[in-house]
């Protein structure tokens, strides 16, 4: 009886001395970052213009849903989902051969390797709006500089991706596809390839999401999308057609995560 009771009784565990240090520096971070915020005060007319726009938000601008003379809530919504897909469709492509590139177990030296991860890096560090601003420059505003610059920019993201699922890859396969005399690229193609197809398409689904998103965003700058009529409601302070596009732009991403999330589910 006493060795049971000797048994459940668990040595507590030690305190971190450090801990305390830790929770009061990073309360002074904090402290410190927020002293250095300017602050001048509220302006008079905040509390109307914040009564003004909440009124408008919660009365949306229903008319703009649909308007046949113009464009409308529809097709900013459209423009905004067709560059997501073409961005997508082309970082999924063009990232392949990089992801191989940059995988450790698909490369003959470390180096080699190496030097795909340093691109693929240095392709997402500018982000999408960067790539946008600079692609308006090249080809104008619009929707093409939008796919432009989602479509480079998600090389660099899925990229990665792609190259940590190729690392993780089964070398039961490709060993016996060699064992029988098939050659580097029939190991590729009936060995590797449909490993790591479910990780891609889950990551390309999951980038998907993120670049409808970005779309949303992009248009702000005047890379095409919703976010053009969005930037220009915003500017002319009508707040109901504020309203109706946000309420657009939720319906929208809230049904894409729902599809995605399901197909995500069935590939996994």
């Amino acid at each position: 009886m006493m060795k049971n009771e000797t048994s459940r009784i668990r040595p507590k565990p030690r305190k971190n001395p450090f801990r305390w240090v830790i929770v009061l520096l990073l309360i002074l971070v904090y402290v410190w970052a927020l002293a250095g915020v300017p602050f001048t005060g509220f302006k008079e007319t905040a509390a109307q213009i914040m009564k003004a726009i909440v009124a408008g938000i919660f009365s949306p601008d229903w008319e703009f849903v649909y308007l046949p003379e113009g464009e409308d809530l529809l097709r900013g919504l459209l423009d905004t989902l067709a560059i997501s897909v073409l961005g997508t469709v082309i970082s999924a492509v063009l990232c392949i051969p990089f992801a191989f590139w940059s995988a450790r177990n698909m490369s003959g030296h470390r180096s080699i390797s190496g030097a795909g991860k340093m691109v693929l890096s240095f392709i997402r560090t500018f982000p999408e709006i960067i790539m946008a601003l600079l692609f308006i420059k090249a080809v104008g505003p619009g929707s093409f500089a939008g796919v432009l610059a989602l479509g480079l920019h998600s090389i660099g993201m899925l990229g990665k991706l792609y190259a940590d699922e190729v690392e993780n890859i089964d070398y039961g396969p490709s060993e016996a596809l060699l064992a029988s005399g098939a050659n580097r690229m029939q190991q590729l193609w009936f060995a590797i390839l449909p490993q790591v197809m479910p990780g891609f398409l889950n990551y390309t689904l999951y980038r998907f999401e993120i670049n409808v998103r970005s779309a949303t965003i992009l248009g702000v700058i005047g890379a095409g999308g919703i976010g053009t009529p969005l930037i220009f409601a915003l500017s002319t302070r009508n707040w109901p057609r504020v309203g109706i596009i946000l309420l657009g732009i939720i319906v929208m991403i809230t049904i894409i995560d729902l599809i995605s999330g399901y197909i995500r589910k069935k590939l996994v």
